[in-house]
């Protein structure tokens, strides 16, 4: 099981969590999720200021931060956790990460936003991620998508472990998928489904899935 501890100026927005595999990945024990609302963590909620040196936007300072950081380490009592702050300058979060992070039992996340969080808070962190490269209100989507990803790995999460797509090929890949109807007739065309997924020849239907894959790491 892992626990994610979310450190967030806006927990509302993360109702993604409760749905599909997320959600009974929480039902089975696999995994919990915890918020850290940080409107709880500032006196009288005065949670950002402006910027030394000026400039445009709101600086999250760092004590309320670092107050619920503190709150969340205590919370649960581990040597193997990691702590991450989302940043649009951070390292590349990608599918390896991902495998590595699952092997953790606490991941707390501490989600940037407006002009971004006081640097001081790095000192206190292991790893700054970013999803991609371009800018992001908050980091409120990409901490979803990195539970999302981690979660992925973990034994009991995906129904068949197959879903997981490294487990049949060694490598992570995307290729085109169909179902029923066979067939399907819109404004005048015909779109059929390859013969050779048909066919029952499984050798073969792999061998064209990797053909026609796209190599996604």
């Amino acid at each position: 099981m892992i626990i994610f501890d979310i450190i967030t100026l806006f927990p509302e927005s993360f109702s993604y969590l409760k749905t599909s595999i997320l959600n009974k990945a929480q039902a089975k024990g696999l995994i919990k999720i915890n918020f850290w609302d940080l409107k709880n963590f500032a006196p009288r909620h005065e949670i950002d200021d402006k910027p030394y040196g000026g400039g445009p936007g709101m600086v999250i300072k760092f004590q309320p931060v670092y107050s619920a950081l503190t709150k969340a380490k205590k919370a649960f009592h581990t040597k193997k956790r990691k702590i991450i702050l989302t940043h649009p300058a951070g390292k590349l979060f990608n599918q390896n990460l991902a495998k590595k992070l699952a092997q953790q039992k606490q991941i707390i996340i501490i989600c940037g936003h407006y002009e971004g969080i006081d640097a001081r808070i790095e000192k206190f962190v292991d790893l700054k991620l970013s999803i991609g490269n371009y800018i992001l209100t908050g980091g409120e989507l990409p901490a979803m998508v990195m539970i999302d990803a981690i979660s992925r790995h973990l034994k009991g999460v995906l129904h068949n472990p197959l879903s997981l797509e490294e487990k049949r090929y060694k490598q992570t890949l995307s290729y085109p998928v169909y179902t029923r109807p066979e067939i399907i007739q819109i404004k005048g065309r015909k779109l059929k489904t390859p013969k050779i997924l048909l066919s029952g020849n499984h050798q073969s239907i792999k061998e064209w899935r990797l053909k026609k894959a796209k190599k996604i790491i």
